[in-house]
Order: structure tokens, then C-alpha cells, then sequence
């Protein structure tokens, strides 16, 4: 669970989205490091890539790789 996933999610625009993200990221991957940046649209995570982007996708957003 060391590789680290860098994504932009530039439809963020408020806390409230930083806070939906990173609850469907806590949900999704249990146990992983994660960090949101609202002011650079950016969200990293440990773990696996493709359940996270999923998790953010269901929680109505759009990542996109850096």
C-alpha cells in the first residue's frame, strides 16, 4: 500500500466536496493515507488506484490523472 495515487478533481469547489471525497475515499480504502487540496484540485491516496477513482467517481466527481 506504499504507491501513492495523484489525481486532479477539478470539480472540488467548496469543503463540502473535499469532505464527500475524502469520506468516499475513507469508505472505499479503510486504513489509507489520503490528502485533499481544494485549492489545487488535487487528491492523493495510498492503496488501490482503481477502487479510489471509483469511490470518487460515485460520489459524483471526475478524476483525472495527473
Amino acid at each position: 500500500m506504499s504507491d501513492k495515487t495523484i489525481l486532479t478533481v477539478n470539480d472540488m469547489t467548496c469543503s463540502h466536496c473535499v469532505g464527500t471525497v475524502r469520506k468516499a475515499l475513507e469508505d472505499a480504502l479503510p486504513g489509507a493515507e489520503i490528502s485533499v487540496s481544494l485549492d489545487t484540485h488535487r487528491v492523493e491516496f495510498t492503496g488501490d488506484r482503481a477502487k479510489g477513482e471509483a469511490a470518487i467517481r460515485e460520489a459524483g466527481y471526475t478524476p483525472e490523472a495527473v
